[in-house]
């Protein structure tokens, strides 16, 4: 199973940017899909972007505009830009390879492999 260690997060204040890597232990090409999710304490979890091996993207609207995410398959590495950053971004990211939902390709429709996630704290 394919481990994957997440980076980058930190304290920014609102207006900021951050960039998250996902770094994989093994060879990402079969994942049809990576992601990455965000969940704050009390709040359920919330998938903010994924990315196929097309390099096609889906963004729910709470983000679009703002994150950007990216693969690299070479180096099995995953990466998402976080710019104009609101408190309400803050919450704990973590990255999760699987494959697509049958009603909806850029949805997430099983996990095969997530990482332990890294905290964003975006102040006022």
């Amino acid at each position: 199973q394919v481990q994957l260690v997440e980076s980058g997060g930190g304290t920014v204040q609102a207006g900021g940017s951050l960039r998250l890597s996902c770094a994989a232990s093994g060879s990402i090409l079969r994942m049809e899909l990576m992601g990455w999710y965000r969940q704050a304490p009390g709040k359920p979890r919330e998938l903010v972007a994924t990315v196929n091996n097309d390099g096609e993207t889906w963004y729910p609207a709470s983000v679009k505009g703002r994150f950007t995410i990216s693969r690299d398959n070479a180096r099995s590495t995953t990466s998402l830009l976080l710019t104009s950053l609101k408190p309400e971004d803050t919450a704990n990211y973590y990255c999760a390879a699987g494959g697509s939902d049958v009603a909806d390709r850029f949805q997430m429709g099983f996990i095969l492999s997530r990482g332990q996630g890294t905290q964003v704290i975006v102040s006022s």
